[in-house]
């Protein structure tokens, strides 16, 4: 590796475990840091270690509370004030995705307000996964490494082995990334149109295609209250489906998310490890298959500092 700027990775406090388990995939450790916090709940957080000259690579999901997005924003001050050579925010799942466009009158499009705090901030390049709009890239004016976990989830639906298999989209929105997995898994594609009544609130849903006697798979980028899948997967075991599973990057799974799921017609739920579950023993996770998005993050972080090409070691 290239020994003239260092690689260094660190990790806030949100994504820990998901940091150590990337930097060991490089053969390195998670660098030292530190997190003051004050009585009233402001946080400073410090780096123990110098960066100086250093390419700094630091990990955090920034899904809420704000104080997960805050603290990036601090540390890759710290890293710019401490003379780092190139921060990377390597941002698993990117929060305020949602807010990608002016869709009604007097609301914040979050999503460009973040690209712009993160690159006020001294960040010089981002490295994240699924975006919920691909659009979300033309936001920065600095490098965006957009990662597939198309890349792990793929060949597990490969190993699944369903003869009649078939990809479903829970909306017209998720159309174009059902389209690709079908495309790449040689199978036909279902798709469910949805009425929502308000936001996290869904009215009705029909699904469109031939359902009867399949192995349906829904694809989205991100499982939040749950309310849209398991009404989906109620819907196309009501119209013949021999088995629902559901694929989706982010785990999000607010309110009632695991009770919906656990209660729902899903056999199976597949998720990455961009958010990590919650910890609590009353949740119930029997449906959720984790698969670990590590070592294609570790890979990418090597190929991006070593400039070589990553789109070699992504799916789609």
């Amino acid at each position: 590796m290239n020994n003239v700027h260092p690689i260094k990775i660190f990790a806030c406090r949100n994504s820990q475990e998901f940091a150590a388990n990337v930097a060991a995939h490089l053969g390195l450790e998670v660098g030292s840091t530190g997190c003051d916090v004050f009585s009233d709940g402001e946080f400073q957080p410090i780096y123990n270690e110098s960066v100086r000259g250093a390419c700094v690579y630091i990990v955090q999901s920034t899904n809420p509370p704000a104080e997960n997005l805050f603290e990036l924003l601090l540390m890759i001050d710290a890293a710019k004030r401490a003379s780092a050579y190139e921060i990377v925010a390597v941002i698993p799942y990117f929060g305020w995705a949602r807010q990608d466009r002016k869709d009604r009158p007097r609301v914040s499009i979050g999503a460009r307000l973040v690209a712009n705090l993160l690159q006020a901030a001294g960040c010089s390049r981002i490295m994240t996964c699924d975006l919920h709009a691909d659009q979300i890239q033309g936001f920065f004016d600095i490098p965006v490494d957009h990662i597939y976990a198309s890349t792990v989830f793929i060949p597990y639906l490969q190993g699944l082995n369903n003869e009649n298999l078939a990809i479903a989209a829970p909306d017209m929105g998720g159309a174009k990334r059902a389209n690709t997995y079908a495309k790449h898994l040689k199978c036909p594609v279902i798709i469910c149109h949805k009425q929502r009544s308000k936001a996290n609130v869904v009215g009705s849903i029909t699904a469109i295609g031939d359902v009867e006697g399949k192995d349906v798979i829904i694809i989205d980028d991100m499982i939040d209250t749950a309310g849209t899948l398991t009404k989906a997967a109620n819907v196309l075991k009501e119209m013949g489906a021999k088995s629902v599973r559901a694929c989706a990057t982010h785990a999000v799974l607010s309110g009632p998310a695991y009770e919906r799921i656990a209660e729902s017609q899903l056999e199976e739920v597949i998720v990455s490890d961009t958010i990590k579950l919650s910890d609590d023993p009353a949740k119930d996770k029997s449906k959720i298959k984790v698969l670990p998005l590590e070592k294609t993050f570790a890979t990418i972080i090597s190929n991006v500092y070593n400039y070589e090409s990553i789109s070699r070691n992504l799916i789609f």
